[in-house]
Order: C-alpha cells, then sequence, then structure tokens
C-alpha cells in the first residue's frame, strides 16, 4: 500500500442537506480519441452542476511533456486547477508514474476533509488503480460520511482482487452505521461485482435502485457499458441521472453521473 497526496486548507461549506456528488473519469483532461485538451472545459461543466463532492479518475498531476507543448496547461496540478474557488478540500492519490510524470484518482470536496488514505491496487506501473477512502465532516451531520474513489482494472481476474481489497477495507475502517459513498471508474461492464457488494457490504448502486436498470456510461459517443457507478448505505438516494447533455459528450471519453442524497 501507498499513501501520497495533499490536503487543502478552506471553509467549509455551510449547506448540510442534502448531498451531491458526481462521478468522472476525466481522461486527463482530453477529449474522446486524444484530439483536444479540453481541461478548462471540463471545469466550467462542473463548476454548472455545483456537486458538493467530486470523484475523479484518471487526474494528471504532472505531466513535463504536455506542459511544454500544451499552450493553455495550468500551472498547477489537475485537481487543484478544477478545485480553484468552488472546492476547498481535496486529496489526490498518485498511482500511475512515468518519466514524464503521474495520474491518479482525486476527491474534491466543498466539506472538510477529516482524513484520507490511498490504497494503491495497481499491478502495474503505469495502471491507475486505487482506492482513495476519505472522511468527511458535513456540517450538522450527526457522523462523518466515508467515501471512497474507486478505479479498478481492465481484467476481471485483477478485479478480483481489488475488489477483495475493497470489501477487507470497509469491513475494518468504516462502522456498518456510518454513511458510505463508494464511487467511480469500476471497469465492471458485466456487472460481476454487484452481487458482492449487496451480499458482502449492504451496498446498493444509486443509478439502479431509482431507474430499474444500470447506467451505461461508456464510451461517451455511444454509451453501451455501465461503467461508471455510485454505490451507497446509510443514506437515501434522492436521484441519480447521467449527464448527457451537451458539453459532456464533447469532453471525456466517460459520461459522468451525479447522485443526490438525503443524509
Amino acid at each position: 500500500m501507498s499513501v501520497t497526496g495533499l490536503i487543502s486548507e478552506g471553509n467549509p461549506a455551510m449547506t448540510t442537506h442534502p448531498l451531491t456528488v458526481l462521478t468522472y473519469n476525466i481522461h486527463k483532461g482530453f477529449s474522446p480519441g486524444n484530439r483536444r485538451f479540453v481541461l478548462h472545459q471540463i471545469r466550467a461543466a462542473l463548476l454548472a452542476v455545483d456537486a458538493d463532492v467530486l470523484f475523479l479518475q484518471e487526474t494528471q498531476g504532472e505531466h513535463n511533456g504536455h506542459e511544454q507543448r500544451i499552450s493553455n496547461w495550468p500551472d498547477c496540478a489537475q485537481f487543484e486547477y478544477l478545485a480553484q474557488g468552488r472546492w476547498p478540500y481535496y486529496a489526490y492519490a498518485q498511482n500511475a508514474t512515468y518519466n514524464a510524470g503521474h495520474h491518479g484518482n482525486a476527491i474534491l470536496s466543498k466539506f472538510p476533509l477529516l482524513s484520507w488514505e490511498n490504497i494503491n491496487v495497481s499491478p502495474f506501473r503505469r495502471a491507475s488503480r486505487s482506492l482513495l477512502h476519505g472522511v468527511l465532516s458535513i456540517p450538522g451531520g450527526d457522523s462523518p460520511v466515508h467515501i471512497i474513489c474507486i478505479h479498478f482494472g481492465l481484467l476481471e481476474v485483477e478485479r478480483q482482487r481489488q475488489i477483495d481489497t475493497l470489501c477487507a477495507r470497509i469491513d475494518s475502517h468504516v462502522p456498518h452505521d456510518a454513511p458510505l459513498i463508494v464511487a467511480g471508474d469500476f471497469n465492471d461492464w458485466r456487472c460481476v461485482a454487484e452481487q458482492r457488494f449487496y451480499q458482502h457490504l449492504a451496498l446498493q448502486e444509486a443509478f439502479h435502485s431509482l431507474h430499474g436498470r444500470r447506467a451505461r456510461t461508456f464510451p461517451v459517443w455511444l454509451p453501451v457499458l455501465p461503467m461508471d457507478r455510485i454505490y451507497f448505505r446509510g443514506l437515501q438516494p434522492l436521484s441519480c441521472e447521467r449527464l448527457l447533455h451537451a458539453p459532456w459528450p464533447h469532453l471525456s471519453d466517460h459520461v459522468p453521473l451525479t447522485a443526490t442524497f438525503q443524509l
């Protein structure tokens, strides 16, 4: 296991209920097919949604080559750029490391992060696979909210080990009566993990609970695979939607999911 990253200082948001979250694989700030650098448009779209907590995957922490070649590359890490002025608390988990830089998962929050830890479950050095586990303090809330940002592997045998690690982490670090949200890019298009999550962890999936089907989120130009999900327990889901309207189809190769919960 490895622990890397950063927590920022800031003022907590004052609103308490409901809690809105968004999960999004931002594809390192590039459009589908890597045709254009669109991080600035992604930030504008995220600001328009204005979720309380963002679960972000494939967030570029540093890339020396892009910084030199792309004129509008931000002068800070992508998660810091996206967080500016709206999400004063954030954690970044560096998982994939290479000569030019690194990328990983990030949590951006309007509410204070009491603690966080990254469990790197990448079998390969360049893969971005982790469980980024944070604990949120919600003003007026009865108890802290546990949140886990996920990016699992492409191989089923790899995902099985990662699911084992997730189950063990939740069993050992999350009280059963504590509110919990697990969201991200599961790469589990066959939905093998679903039954295990429900039976072992009592987790339910927000989109499936509210709509009776799974959200198809990949690829963005013709979403047929249910890759991205928002699981929960100890909260009441009020809504869960795919963001299919403009500008989202022109940004990442994934469709973002947003959900609102009553604590």
